[in-house]
């Protein structure tokens, strides 16, 4: 299975950008799993930031109101819509299972910088 994320960038502080995630997965374990995205900065652990899945979703507070996770599932893809950015958010950001994981992206660099 093949993890791959994109859509990360450079943007100013109030901008928006849109992560993509596409699992390479021969099966349907995707559209099953609640799926998550994940962020890591500099000097920090991975943490999640939210999280979507049958029973619904759920966003930590840091990006309640700034955050929209999506998925497709006839494709295979997770989305993270990101708006209002702040220089806090910058981080690799990942995408995963919330349980099982699958072995982990490479992630796509956020920097949020005037």
């Amino acid at each position: 299975v093949q993890v791959v994320e994109s859509g990360g960038g450079w943007v100013q502080p109030g901008g928006s950008l849109r992560l993509s995630c596409v699992v390479y997965d021969s099966g349907s374990i995707f559209a099953i799993s609640t799926m998550g995205w994940y962020r890591q900065a500099p000097g920090n652990l991975r943490e999640v930031v939210a999280h979507m899945g049958r029973s619904g979703l759920s966003y930590v507070d840091d990006v309640k109101g700034r955050f929209t996770i999506s998925r497709d599932n006839a494709k295979n893809t997770l989305y993270l819509q990101m708006d209002h950015l702040k220089p806090e958010d910058t981080a690799v950001y990942y995408c995963n299972k919330v349980i099982g994981k699958y072995d982990w992206g490479q992630g796509t660099q956020v920097t949020v910088h005037s």
